[in-house]
């Protein structure tokens, strides 16, 4: 069911008005939801969709529900495995600039990706974000890792910390605070968690995590409420007013963006971060809201890497 929100992902679309749109190769749109989700992007303006799959399958299910294809560029690929594999190479190529799950398994299309000599990886491991809508917070919230990385260590976290970092300042967050979260607020030699985020805060204090504010051990009582943090004596800039939640591993923010979506009625976009290009993934289960804030902040994403490459040319 879609809910109406409360305004959040609405000022980033408004972000996205000015900008033209991108062009996204879509892997393997080969059932409804996965096609109506890429057409109804383009007719918000913000993709150019290139749908990479079994064309005469895609024109079926297209004509079946009454959706237009009209002049999008089709490329004919047999099933999802080679729609992964080619999608991946016309980023290569530089035919297209986003990267848009189908119908295929998350697994698949990351299998195409991290490809040592044909995919998209980077120097930096790929994380993913959940960017939320909830409506007793006060601004979009960003949730990582809880997708991807299971058991991140020390090193994994950092590229997970900038990823997020680099990703709300693409969506003009200017410094972006980070809570890192773990179940106590002080360090303790038994609780790995606390280890990393005292780590993590260190290594943001030498250069080696640019962009941020972070602060950590915190609890997530005390990361999200100002009022919980004083009454602990807490110190932050950071605690009540984060832009980003770094969990300690998998299971527990798969958890938490599970909860703020099923009890706090919190919309989640999603996004992987880290790849040459960021990568749009929607599920069968996302409302339209959810669908087109996750292309929204990926078109955003891409015209700041626009920017960066650049600078630096």
């Amino acid at each position: 069911m879609d809910r109406t929100g409360t305004g959040k992902y609405e000022a980033l679309l408004a972000r996205c008005r000015s900008l033209e749109p991108v062009t996204t190769a879509v892997a393997h749109p080969a059932e409804r939801t996965a096609l109506a989700g890429a057409i109804e992007a383009a007719e918000k303006g913000l993709i150019v969709p290139i749908l990479v799959g079994p064309e005469s399958k895609i024109r079926e299910i297209a004509t079946a529900n009454g959706i237009h294809l009209g002049q999008i560029r089709i490329v004919d690929a047999p099933h999802s495995h080679a729609a992964a594999a080619k999608a991946v190479e016309l980023v290569r190529k530089g035919e297209a600039e986003l990267l848009m799950k189908g119908s295929l398994h998350t697994d698949e299309l990351l299998g195409a990706v991290v490809a040592k000599e044909t995919g998209l990886r980077t120097g930096r491991r790929i994380s993913h974000v959940f960017i939320m809508d909830v409506p007793t917070y006060h601004k979009v919230l960003i949730v990582t890792d809880a997708a991807i990385n299971i058991a991140p260590v020390l090193e994994d976290k950092v590229d997970i910390c900038q990823n997020a970092i680099d990703l709300a300042r693409s969506l003009g967050v200017t410094q972006p605070k980070v809570a890192i979260l773990a179940a106590v607020e002080t360090v303790n030699s038994k609780m790995q968690a606390t280890l990393d985020a005292a780590a993590l805060c260190k290594m943001a204090e030498r250069g080696q995590i640019k962009g941020g504010l972070l602060d950590g051990p915190l609890a997530f009582d005390n990361a999200i409420s100002k009022e919980a943090a004083t009454i602990k004596g807490i110190a932050s800039a950071v605690a009540g007013d984060p832009d980003i939640l770094l969990v300690p591993d998998l299971e527990s923010g798969n958890m938490l963006a599970k909860q703020l979506s099923f009890l706090a009625n919190a919309d989640s976009a999603g996004l992987v971060v880290g790849a040459r290009v960021p990568i749009i993934l929607t599920s069968r289960a996302d409302s339209v809201r959810s669908r087109i804030a996750s292309c929204a902040v990926a078109m955003l994403a891409a015209h700041a890497r626009r920017g960066q490459l650049q600078a630096t040319t």
